[in-house]
């Protein structure tokens, strides 16, 4: 079946690059991220490799982070908009970034220039791993024929049943990004405290359970999985901020769960590293539906 739309997505949403590449009519626009006053692209590590920058910040470096450049979003739908081919964009998470924000700001600009054309702007409420499993399924919603607005229609709903669990490894980055107050991170640090971490139904950030060491937290992960999983899907994707071989092992620990599961490994970006630091490790799969009361998100927004 041909295509009748095309498909926007964000650096955020982590999946591997050639994974992206290999699918026509899928367009990726970069966030950044600043570190000593230089402007780097969050561009799936072609600009600075995996172990260079998690080194760094295992060396102390605090990078920031920035949302698409404005010109980028402009010309990105400047583009949608002229090709004629109604367009829908996943944006990452309004719950921790103001992206969303702007991007329906510079789509009404835009679209007043074409104003025929159809260009859609979709909050994920989601990011990093579970961003990547409502991406993969929108490029099968995409490629199957559906029109842009039945993709917006399905994205709509299926972002209450992509999951995301994940564990950190280092309380003190999530502190010194002003995620976590300094008390909470020395006393985690010292009790070799794993938070697990998750993306409520509003896309904020908030606390599920916390695991004594890094051997309990990768099974409190996995337990997490085999609760939550809608049995019928069977893409799982596990992120990893250089940290593979944990990385490897939820892998084993998702097969055994489910040995017809298609397991993706994929490396979390500049963007999400930069705010879970090096060793941050992620479960990404569909499931039941979160759309219901959850607790509060602890960390606010973030850019």
């Amino acid at each position: 079946m041909s295509r009748s739309c095309n498909l926007i997505v964000d650096s955020c949403c982590d999946l591997p690059l050639e994974l992206l590449q290999s699918h026509e009519g899928v367009t990726i626009m970069n966030f950044c991220y600043i570190l000593d006053s230089t402007v780097y692209p969050d561009d799936f590590f072609q600009t600075r490799g995996v172990k260079e920058f998690y080194d760094l910040l295992r060396n102390g470096a605090m990078p920031t982070t920035s949302q698409v450049a404005p010109k980028v979003l402009e010309d990105t739908f400047r583009e949608a908009c002229a090709s004629g081919v109604p367009t829908v964009y996943l944006s990452m998470s309004s719950g921790v970034s103001s992206n969303y924000s702007s991007a329906c700001m510079i789509r009404d600009k835009v679209k007043a220039d074409y104003p025929l054309s159809e260009l859609y702007v979709v909050d994920s409420l989601l990011a990093s791993t579970s961003e990547g499993v409502l991406v993969l399924g929108a490029i099968d919603k995409m490629e199957a024929g559906a029109t842009a607005k039945e993709l917006v229609n399905w994205a709509e709903e299926a972002r209450f049943r992509a999951h995301i669990e994940f564990m950190v490894d280092d309380l003190d980055t999530l502190h010194r990004g002003g995620r976590l107050p300094r008390s909470v991170a020395l006393a985690g640090g010292a009790l070799n405290i794993k938070p697990l971490l998750q993306l409520n139904d509003k896309g904020t950030l908030g606390m599920d359970t916390a695991a004594r060491g890094r051997k309990k937290g990768l099974k409190a992960l996995l337990n997490y999985f085999e609760e939550h999983r809608d049995e019928t899907k069977h893409t799982v994707l596990v992120g990893n901020a250089d940290s593979i071989k944990d990385a490897e092992a939820l892998r084993e620990g998702i097969l055994a769960i489910d040995p017809a599961a298609e397991v993706i490994i994929h490396t979390v970006g500049t963007t999400i590293g930069s705010h879970t630091g090096p060793g941050m490790v992620s479960i990404g799969f569909w499931g039941d539906d979160r759309h219901k009361p959850v607790k509060k998100g602890l960390f606010g927004r973030r850019k």
